[in-house]
């Protein structure tokens, strides 16, 4: 049945990932190291970083990355979203933005009715299907590695107006390939903890730019 509700949208993430293709998750890492490699990510000129909320230290990260974030004119957002009352925490915690590893379009409403900008996962044409006619134009891919850069390339054609942030499996030495399959955005995590990586890492920042 086809819902009469209000259209949702995400162009909020035109403007967030315009300055990179590339976004750093930082799951698990605890306050201490996930400041350390958000900082490295923002020198490095990544300036969106989501950190994915599982436990209650996540959102002690969480809230201090957000703080030093907004002193630095940038946003970060909270990943992992799959239950409505993480909406409300990630938002107290600072969390600009939110991420979802699936699709559900009761968290897409409910994130919108809290002015939450809400980037939901897809893994098949159908979720595409169903995101476009909800009026989003921002989707994850996940797991990226798993669908490979000729899904993206397939999906381009019925889906033109989609931009792709792909997530899962991503490293410094395979963005690019997605990046040259239409992907708008990458997703990387511990290649920020390579210092080859970050060398890989910087020359793509910047020829993207």
């Amino acid at each position: 049945m086809t819902s009469t509700s209000s259209p949702v949208e995400n162009t909020w993430f035109d403007h967030a990932f315009a300055s990179a293709p590339v976004m750093a998750i930082l799951r698990g890492m605890g306050v201490e190291r996930s400041v350390e490699l958000a900082t490295t990510a923002w020198d490095l000129g990544i300036d969106s970083v989501e950190l994915p909320l599982q436990t209650d230290e996540d959102h002690a990260a969480l809230r201090e990355v957000s703080r030093l974030a907004s002193e630095r004119g940038t946003s970060v957002g909270a990943g992992t979203i799959v239950r409505e009352e993480q909406i409300s925490a990630a938002q107290e915690a600072g969390a600009e933005y939110l991420v979802s590893p699936g699709y559900d379009e009761s968290l897409i409403r409910a994130a919108a009715q809290q002015s939450m900008p809400f980037l939901p996962g897809v893994t098949t044409p159908t979720e595409l299907q169903a995101a476009t006619t909800l009026g989003l134009t921002w989707v994850k891919a996940f797991p990226a590695a798993w669908l490979g850069t000729s899904w993206f390339s397939l999906m381009r054609g019925p889906f033109p107006q989609v931009s792709f942030v792909a997530t899962g499996g991503l490293n410094a030495h395979n963005a690019q390939e997605f990046l040259d399959a239409g992907v708008r955005v990458v997703a990387v995590g511990s290649a920020l903890e390579d210092p080859e990586q970050l060398t890989l890492l910087a020359a793509q920042v910047g020829q993207q730019a």
